[in-house]
């Protein structure tokens, strides 16, 4: 990945970090690690929203 994505891709985060906080939306460690793996390239978008909603059908299904 060049410098430029994972840059764009560092701003996005902290832009979801700022909107979620506006919203009164706390973020997760589990999710926070997870932006942090995807900002770098770890892992593909894809695999980073897979993972957290599978975090969160777990957690209702938990919860019923």
């Amino acid at each position: 990945m060049n410098s430029d994505i994972q840059l764009r891709r560092i701003e996005a985060v902290k832009l979801a970090y700022a909107i979620n906080k506006i919203e009164g939306v706390p973020v997760s460690d589990y999710a926070r690690r997870l932006y942090t793996r995807w900002a770098s390239g770890e892992i593909t978008g894809k695999e980073m929203k897979d993972a957290l909603i599978s975090t969160h059908r777990k957690y209702e299904e938990s919860n019923n």
